[in-house]
């Protein structure tokens, strides 16, 4: 895919492919770090990986369906590895050391699965409705709708392959609590955020290829 792009097309998928990267390995972390809100169960996880979705959305309306398929194919693997990585040497918030490196860590090996099949099928979802709903008039149709479905197959896949039944006793007793205030915080996010942030980001990338900046660019 790349070769086919022009230099500065190059450096905007280089630069979501650099952000789904960063953003699956902060999420995989901070779901290890339960908290209350409101008193309901959730993770830090929730407030971190609605922007995945943002990634996505820019890639499918400046490069589409296609292009964004093959972003996810090039950031799956990496992500799970050095999210593995990561995880291992902070688990739980603690620097566990390099030595923790050459322990087996089935906790963290599921969570880093889960999230590999999770991120697959939210992302793919995700795509495939903005891709059909990306040439209504209204622009913000597309992006609310597929994040609000990718969310909700992500959130739902994630948590039941990562946590049912898990050694960890707190989050197998609470992950389906756990998971749908995450759904709704991620959403929360999603619809507080996404409008400003899509158009901003939109923008910036679009300059950064040289594509002229329109009215149906932004919508």
């Amino acid at each position: 895919m790349l070769n086919l792009l022009s230099p500065r097309q190059r450096v905007a998928v280089a630069t979501l492919i650099a952000f789904h990267i960063f953003i699956v390995i902060a999420s995989n972390y901070l779901v290890q770090l339960p908290m209350t809100l409101f008193g309901w169960q959730t993770t830090w996880g929730a407030f971190s990986f609605p922007f995945i979705f943002l990634a996505t959305d820019l890639t499918v309306r400046l490069l589409g369906k296609q292009a964004a398929r093959r972003v996810i194919a090039y950031v799956m693997l990496p992500a799970l590895l050095i999210s593995y990585v990561v995880s291992v040497l902070f688990q739980e918030g603690s620097f566990r050391g390099a030595a923790a490196l050459l322990e087996f860590n089935s906790f963290i090996l599921r969570i880093s699965l889960a999230s590999f099949a999770a991120y697959a099928v939210g992302q793919l979802a995700d795509i495939q409705v903005f891709d059909h709903l990306r040439e209504l008039k209204q622009w913000w149709i597309a992006p609310t709708i597929s994040t609000v479905l990718g969310n909700l197959l992500d959130t739902f896949v994630f948590f039941s392959i990562a946590f049912w039944g898990s050694s960890n006793a707190f989050m197998a007793a609470n992950w389906i609590e756990i998971a749908v205030v995450d759904y709704f915080i991620k959403i929360l996010i999603s619809l507080l955020l996404f409008i400003p942030l899509y158009g901003v980001l939109l923008n910036i990338l679009l300059r950064i290829m040289g594509a002229p900046i329109t009215a149906k660019s932004t919508g």
